[in-house]
C-alpha cells in the first residue's frame, strides 16, 4: 500500500507540476459546477427529448446517480480514510501548484468531482446513445472535469480514478433505476 501511496504522489507531482500560467484561471473555472450549466441544460434538453414527459424519470435517474456517489465518497469514505488532499499535505508543501490559494477540504479520497461527473457520465451516455452518437464526448467532460482537480494540487490520481470507478457504478444504478420506469423503448443492457 505504502508503494502504491509513492506512485500516488510521485504520479501527481509529474501531472501538477506540467502547469502553465495562461492555464490557472480556466482550469479553476472549470473545476467550478456553476461553469457547465450549459451543459446541463442540453442534458436535460435531451432527456425530455427523447423521453418527451417521462424525461423526468431520467433527469430523476440521473440526479440519484449524482447524489448517491457525493454520499459515498463524501460522507463515507472522506471521513473513514481521513487522507489528506495533497494541497494540506504537510510534506507537498511548495511542490505542488496551488491555483488562487484554493486548498479543498481537508480529505480527498476519494474525489466527489470524479465521482459525480463520472455518474453524471454513465448516465447519460447509456440513455441518450442510441440517438445521439456524441454522446460519448460526456466521458470526455467528466475526464478533463476531474483532471482539473489534479491540476488545482487537491486531488491525488488515485484520488480521481476511484472517485471515476465510484461514478461509473452509481451512474450504472442510475440507469437501471430510470430504466426500470421508461418506456420499453429504452434500449437494454445485460
Amino acid at each position: 500500500m505504502e508503494q502504491l501511496k509513492q506512485w500516488d504522489k510521485e504520479l501527481l507531482l509529474w501531472l501538477n507540476n506540467a502547469n502553465a500560467q495562461w492555464l490557472d484561471q480556466p482550469m479553476f473555472l472549470m473545476t467550478q459546477i456553476y461553469f457547465w450549466l450549459p451543459l446541463y441544460l442540453l442534458i436535460i434538453f435531451l432527456f425530455f427529448k427523447k423521453y418527451r414527459r417521462q424525461g423526468g424519470w431520467a433527469l430523476l435517474g440521473l440526479t440519484l446517480a449524482i447524489v448517491l456517489s457525493d454520499q459515498i465518497t463524501s460522507s463515507f469514505m472522506k471521513p473513514f480514510f481521513a487522507r489528506l488532499r495533497p494541497s494540506h499535505e504537510p510534506s507537498l508543501e511548495g511542490l505542488i501548484h496551488i491555483v488562487n490559494n484554493y486548498r479543498g477540504g481537508l480529505y480527498g479520497f476519494a474525489s466527489g468531482h470524479a465521482a459525480t461527473t463520472f455518474a453524471a457520465a454513465t448516465v447519460v451516455w447509456l440513455l441518450l446513445r442510441d440517438r445521439h452518437k456524441a454522446v460519448g464526448l460526456v466521458f470526455l467532460w467528466a475526464a478533463l472535469m476531474t483532471y482539473t482537480r489534479i491540476y488545482l494540487g487537491v486531488h491525488y490520481p488515485g484520488d480521481v480514478l476511484v472517485g471515476a470507478m465510484i461514478g461509473i457504478g452509481c451512474g450504472w444504478i442510475g440507469f437501471r433505476f430510470s430504466q426500470h420506469f421508461l418506456n420499453k423503448k429504452t434500449p437494454s443492457i445485460g
